[in-house]
This record gives C-alpha cells, sequence and structure tokens, in this order.
C-alpha cells in the first residue's frame, strides 16, 4: 500500500498507475449510496477500476473526515480520531 497525492480524477490517477483497486470505508447506508454510485463511475472512467469497501467498526461509526477537520482546525485533541503514525 502506497500513499500519495495527486491532482485530477481518482480514476484516471488508477489509471496512470495501473492500479486495479480502490479501498474505501463506509460509515452507514448513506455512506453505501454516495459510495456506490462513484465506485460504478470509477468503473467505467478507470477502465476496470474495483472498489473494495471496508465497514466501520461500531465505535467509531459516527467519526468523519469533515468532524476531524474541524476539531483540528479548532485548535482540539484530534488524536482518538486518528491512527498513529507509522515508521516505514
Amino acid at each position: 500500500i502506497e500513499v500519495v497525492s495527486y491532482n485530477g480524477l481518482t480514476a484516471e490517477y488508477a489509471n496512470a498507475i495501473s492500479a486495479e483497486y480502490l479501498i474505501r470505508g463506509l460509515r452507514n447506508a448513506s455512506d453505501f449510496d454516495y459510495e456506490k454510485t462513484i465506485s460504478q463511475l470509477n468503473n467505467i472512467v478507470g477502465k476496470g477500476l474495483e472498489t473494495v469497501f471496508f465497514i466501520a467498526r461500531p465505535n467509531m461509526n459516527h467519526i468523519s473526515s469533515t468532524i476531524v477537520r474541524e476539531i483540528i482546525k479548532g485548535k482540539g485533541d484530534a488524536s482518538p480520531f486518528l491512527p498513529e503514525e507509522l515508521d516505514i
């Protein structure tokens, strides 16, 4: 697994690096409905790009990146909602 930053469409970037799969997280049914549509479009634009979904743990399903960003902007402690830093 490699974490990178890019510009443009995810499916186009995936094509450029010959990726075959995207990993996405789901918290609830609303996330699934939204992500399902995106995955179908990515499959077309990404020429067969498949999306694999992981369901959030029950104790984390209320956390969103928007909420975490707001905590950080407000100078709060977001560490309970972030993974520990990895040494790679």
